[in-house]
């Protein structure tokens, strides 16, 4: 005779966090049906195998295990009813059946993860498109056998002609709503049989992306800019003070602390990996930072004035802060480019890419990796592949100059 039992699997995701499932156990073998949802260790009461009182969602997480349960149970009733040679595998899909669960239903646990992993700015994006989707669907319903091909060939098209996107930021739609299938198929058995991705369907293929940044010439420009308001200064100087430590991301310079910087080195760590960073203070950077730095600021003061206030271990209130700054950045300086003559793109971003063009192929990709900060070289010579033109530029000479 099989048996049932709720457990909390010791298989923590990306934040750690250990999920509920329903375990299905015949003839010594078990098989597991994941509910979806995650909890931190220290909430699981083994002995009753419920979610602790001390959890501030337990009565409602308790109530789904209760349901989850007894929908289980009823269905391994009418499984024993008929007969022996069924194993653990067997019967956990004919307890699973056919979901009942739609796309937004998905979606929804989709976002609360992420929300539980402190992935703020991914949520606010992701939720932005997913409502995007549904007002073109105009219903807040999406059966999964409803999401097929066509479906999303229309989507595609009113996304890149409707609505104007670039082709990357369209591949950014179909990938989330492909992760989200994904996601549904794995931790609640979705029917996969109409599944729209893959060969001969909707293939995910990303567009070679225009990088160009500032050249020395248009960084100078920056560096004695004068007749500026006191906003655009500060922004520039922020822009500047990102150029001179290799591109390091916006967020990362407005989190930056007095005590980050040590014996004439940056210390922190940035937002996006958690990698630690070590880099020298140049020159140019010091003379910026000793204008935000005054002798009595205190240690654990932030450098820039835009997090003063700001408690940083709330990170969900310093990533909504960090978005809006960034608009508010981006827009003096590009009337700060209006101002030079300076007709490339111009947004905090930039200064990252400004770093690539002018390192160009002068620095090895090995110390470029370095700076930065990519796991994988891979990805430095894709990045720095956008900026490094001599030898194309010389082979092109070469065969027209006769």
């Amino acid at each position: 005779m099989a048996t049932i039992q709720v457990v909390l699997r010791k298989k923590p995701n990306s934040a750690g966090l250990l999920p509920l499932a329903i375990r299905v156990t015949k003839d010594r073998k078990s098989s597991f049906l994941y509910i979806g949802q995650y909890i931190d260790e220290k909430f699981w009461d083994s002995k009753y195998n419920r979610i602790k009182k001390s959890h501030p969602n337990s009565n409602r997480l308790n109530k789904l295990l209760a349901k989850k349960l007894s929908e289980a149970n009823d269905k391994l009733i009418d499984s024993d009813a008929e007969g022996i040679g069924q194993s653990a595998k067997k019967i956990k899909k004919k307890i699973v059946g056919k979901t009942k669960m739609n796309f937004f239903d998905a979606s929804e646990i989709f976002l609360e993860n992420l929300l539980k992993r402190n992935k703020f700015n991914q949520h606010y994006n992701q939720e932005k498109r997913l409502d995007i989707f549904k007002a073109f669907l105009k219903r807040k319903e999406l059966l999964f056998a409803d999401l097929d091909v066509t479906l999303l060939r229309g989507f595609e098209a009113y996304l890149l002609y409707q609505r104007k996107v670039a082709a990357r930021t369209a591949i950014n739609y179909l990938m989330l709503i492909r992760t989200i299938y994904n996601f549904a198929r794995k931790e609640f058995h979705v029917d996969d049989k109409n599944y729209p991705f893959g060969k001969g369907k909707i293939q995910i293929k990303f567009p070679e992306t225009e990088k160009i940044g500032l050249n020395r010439e248009e960084v100078q420009l920056l560096e004695t800019a004068t007749d500026l308001t006191t906003a655009q200064m500060h922004a520039v100087n922020i822009w500047l003070t990102s150029f001179y430590f290799a591109g390091i991301r916006v967020g990362d310079v407005l989190k930056l602390k007095c005590t980050d910087f040590k014996d004439d080195r940056l210390y922190y760590r940035m937002g996006k990996n958690k990698k630690l960073v070590s880099l020298a203070v140049p020159e140019k950077a010091n003379k910026i930072l000793y204008q935000y730095t005054p002798l009595k600021k205190r240690k654990n003061d932030v450098v820039f004035p835009y997090l003063k206030g700001t408690d940083l271990k709330d990170e969900k209130r310093v990533a909504t802060r960090i978005k809006t700054i960034t608009r508010n950045l981006n827009r003096r300086l590009q009337i700060v480019a209006e101002k030079l003559g300076i007709e490339k793109k111009l947004s905090m971003h930039i200064a990252r890419h400004s770093f690539g063009n002018i390192s160009g192929d002068k620095i090895p990709i090995q110390m470029l990796q370095k700076l930065y900060r990519h796991s994988s070289i891979t990805t430095t010579v894709s990045y720095q592949s956008n900026f490094m033109h001599k030898e194309t530029d010389d082979a092109l000479e070469k065969v027209i100059n006769f």
